[in-house]
């Protein structure tokens, strides 16, 4: 396998994981996080800053980044999952900018716009791909749980969700912190396979551009939403040739998938073994549709 072959697909599996997070909240809950990038940079930065300054092993550190990235989003979702959809967009753009700005200003312990530097490279395409394979798995049985059941019902109509004896509060704060927890992962991957990160790669644009993939491939569907992010993850990359064209082919994908499929690419279509059965098994016709006429 080629250097850029194997470089795409690292990328594209840590995109994945953090994607997983973002269909946690937004896919089953409906809340929409502007911020979640910052939990990524948090993970990014707490796991390389405690190998590189308190020479903890890496996968002690990244453990540490991922409980410290848990903490926060606790403290901050407290608050917000009481809060109206829109308004949790909002809170969330402000706190992952706020974040962006302290790790600009931290220029001792972070080195500021200049990034941290120095973080050993161990994490590599088998990581990252089993890493993903997890996530996914983790998320699918999530959603197929007791809390994943209540998420979907509160989704819908969060009034009847409270009516019918759901805990609305406590199953939004519990999707949060799962969907805090794999993004803040994803960043420890990153800075171990990068080897260096700033600020700047984690602002709202990227999660923005998490929230399109899920709704690319289709907000209800975990499947979708994976190969939604598969798709746009990896397109740029494999666009850089078309360096001045490659951002207007992303956008125009984009608002075909969106206009001519609202629903996303599968809709709430699943990969599952009976999915994939009745798809191969096809309809079954009916019982008169063969006879002649008379």
């Amino acid at each position: 396998m080629s250097a850029l072959i194997s470089n795409v697909l690292t990328q594209v599996f840590i995109t994945l994981i953090a994607v997983a997070g973002v269909y946690v909240l937004t896919g089953l809950t409906g809340m929409f996080s502007l911020g979640q990038a910052a939990f990524m940079a948090i993970g990014a930065y707490a796991s390389g800053l405690l190998v590189i300054r308190a020479h903890l092993p890496i996968p002690l550190a990244m453990l540490l980044a991922v409980l410290l990235a848990t903490v926060v989003g606790y403290l901050i979702g407290y608050p917000v999952v009481r809060l109206r959809r829109d308004y949790i967009s909002l809170v969330t753009l402000g706190f992952g900018e706020a974040i962006a700005a302290l790790l600009n200003r931290m220029t001792t312990l972070t080195g500021g716009a200049s990034g941290l530097t120095g973080i050993p490279r161990t994490v590599g395409l088998g990581i990252t791909a089993v890493s993903a394979v997890i996530a996914i798995a983790l998320v699918a049985s999530f959603k197929t749980s007791k809390y994943g059941r209540q998420c979907i019902a509160l989704r819908g109509d969060p009034l009847a969700a409270q009516a019918m004896g759901i805990n609305v509060t406590r199953v939004k704060m519990i999707a949060f912190l799962l969907s805090v927890a794999l993004t803040a992962y994803s960043g420890c991957l990153y800075a171990f396979y990068m080897s260096y990160v700033d600020p700047s790669g984690f602002g709202w644009k990227k999660s923005a551009d998490w929230v399109i993939m899920v709704f690319f491939g289709g907000v209800n569907s975990l499947t979708g939403s994976t190969i939604g992010a598969f798709v746009l993850s990896g397109l740029p990359q494999v666009l850089r040739s078309l360096q001045n064209y490659r951002y207007v082919i992303y956008a125009v994908l984009v608002l075909i998938i969106l206009n001519f499929k609202p629903s996303g690419l599968l809709g709430e279509w699943e990969l599952t073994p009976r999915n994939v059965k009745r798809l191969f098994a096809g309809k079954k016709k009916p019982a008169g549709e063969n006879k002649e006429e008379v």
